[in-house]
């Protein structure tokens, strides 16, 4: 697979990066001068279930890339100093307005990106514990919609999501 954006200089010391293979044979780019290798690694994000009182879930209306405009679970990309639940935490209120909690951890997939080549998207049921539902900064609109007519949601690690929580709650 090739990089998305490969780097050109190290990021330990700022020398030229060269190509090499390494122990697996896999082609990595490395600093001759310090030895820094640079590794492709999937980035992190979480993603947000919340249901309401009668099992609908909410969805917020994307403004910023990937696919904006597009209906999807609140969710967004793990800061270096939060864990996953932290991040849905955060992506929460920051897209809804609404205060949760992390109440349980539903699974993990694997999917490319656009952006970032390949995110592994971590998905938790969220329990809301104050706040009031408004799109954030991040969304056009933030509304629950019946879990049987959902609108397309084009991320299937948030498809994969909603099928746990259908198979969870008999839906």
């Amino acid at each position: 697979m090739q990089y998305i954006n490969k780097p050109i200089y190290c990021l330990s010391c700022g020398g030229k990066l060269s190509e090499k293979p390494d122990e697996n044979n896999k082609i990595r780019r490395y600093c001759p001068a310090c030895g820094w290798t640079y590794y492709a690694n999937p980035i992190p994000a979480a993603a947000c279930v919340v249901l309401g009182d009668n099992h609908e879930l909410l969805l917020i209306k994307r403004r910023n890339k990937p696919k904006p405009g597009t209906w999807a679970l609140p969710s967004g990309y793990v800061e270096i100093d939060e864990t996953s639940a932290e991040c849905a935490v955060h992506e929460l209120e920051e897209e809804t307005g609404l205060i949760g909690e992390a109440e349980e951890f539903l699974s993990y997939f694997f999917q490319n990106s656009s952006i970032y080549q390949r995110v592994i998207t971590f998905g938790f049921l969220m329990k809301i514990i104050g706040g009031n539902l408004k799109p954030g900064d991040d969304a056009l609109d933030a509304q629950y919609f019946p879990i049987n007519k959902l609108p397309e949601i084009p991320f299937i690690s948030h498809n994969k999501f909603i099928t746990i929580i259908k198979k969870k709650f008999g839906l």
